[in-house]
């Protein structure tokens, strides 16, 4: 019995030992405790309280690399109070870390699991591209309290481009915004050309009735950057042809290949009502509007002819203005200082990929 109760014993002082060292660790690094403790919303919730932000890269889309010398926000932006690092020894001070979609899916890059997550730190899933080029989503479930993207609907909305009205009177008139050099009926420029894909079907169809001039590389001659918006000048329409058709997805092909290039929009992606939300209603030719594709070709060749209803299509320019990113990476990362204390409260994503796919 004397035994027994002394092997008792031994076994409690044995674990009252075990459980002072123990938090004795954890008084020595506190950071210990995010590796147990975990916030009651099942993800951290995003500091408000502090006057500067901090927005950590974790890694750079496409292999990209910027350089972020300075207080690159302020002076390139006029984003005051807003630090833009991809130095990962800043995670823990982090308010908010990037990860761009691409490189997670296809396995080049990993979530920072192994590291002890900051409770006021928000994580940020970035992609521009369509659901049908983002891959599965499902290992990502959890993890995200915001996301940045081209949809509405996103945390961190980033268009491709987006007008915005003239301030006092231009003194000129449509014609000044139609280039005179038009020689061509029609272009196209891809790069990505599958035949599956809806686009390709119809500029198949196309062809048959109207010429169009192919360029990218993928069908016709490639472009380079300085001959691509000249090359569009000389076409009366430009087809802005989405890779795939998905809410909101209207990409530079609209607001920088046509409207930059000076070219009438034929567009094929989401409904002429979400392209109406975004741009007015006689900027452009949807192709839904016609009946056969044949009947749109005819059209475009009676429209060009018809001067004065050709340069109707570009009466918008007279009351707006084109604007896109500077830099299509820096500017937006920049810009989630500005919208941090409008923010809600933060989110958790646990299914990614159905809001991806809504």
């Amino acid at each position: 019995m004397v035994e027994h109760w002394c092997h008792r014993w031994t076994i409690l002082a044995a674990v009252l030992v075990c459980l002072t060292l123990f938090g004795s660790l954890l008084v020595q690094r506190p950071s210990l405790l995010n590796t147990f403790q975990r916030p009651e919303s099942g993800l951290p919730k995003v500091l408000v309280n502090s006057t500067t932000t901090t927005v950590l890269v974790w890694y750079w889309a496409f292999g990209y690399s910027e350089h972020l010398h300075g207080n690159v926000c302020q002076d390139r932006f006029g984003i005051p109070d807003c630090i833009l690092s991809d130095d990962r020894s800043l995670f823990p001070q982090a308010n908010f870390v990037i990860f761009h979609n691409r490189e997670l899916v296809s396995g080049q890059q990993k979530l920072p699991l192994h590291l002890p997550r900051p409770q006021q730190q928000g994580w940020v899933w970035f992609s521009k591209e369509s659901p049908a080029n983002n891959g599965n989503l499902r290992p990502f479930a959890g993890q995200f309290n915001y996301t940045m993207s081209y949809r509405h609907d996103a945390d961190f909305f980033t268009p491709y481009g987006w007008l915005r009205r003239r301030e006092g009177g231009t003194g000129m008139t449509v014609d000044d915004f139609i280039p005179k050099n038009k020689s061509s009926l029609a272009c196209w420029v891809v790069s990505n050309y599958q035949a599956h894909h809806e686009r390709a079907k119809v500029y198949n169809k196309l062809k048959e009735v109207i010429k169009v001039n192919v360029y990218g590389g993928a069908v016709g001659p490639r472009l380079d950057g300085e001959q691509l918006l000249p090359t569009i000048s000389r076409c009366h329409f430009y087809l802005s042809f989405e890779n795939s058709i998905f809410q909101d997805y209207i990409t530079e092909k609209l607001w920088k290949n046509a409207f930059l290039g000076g070219a009438v929009p034929v567009v094929l992606g989401p409904s002429r009502q979400n392209y109406e939300a975004m741009i007015p209603k006689d900027s452009f030719i949807h192709v839904d509007d016609f009946s056969s594709v044949e009947e749109l070709g005819t059209f475009l060749k009676i429209l060009a002819e018809d001067r004065e209803r050709y340069a109707s299509y570009f009466k918008w320019k007279l009351n707006y203005t084109v604007e896109t990113y500077s830099h299509w990476l820096v500017e937006p990362y920049c810009e989630i200082c500005t919208k941090r204390t409008t923010l809600q409260t933060p989110k958790v994503y646990w299914n990614l990929q159905n809001w991806e796919w809504k």
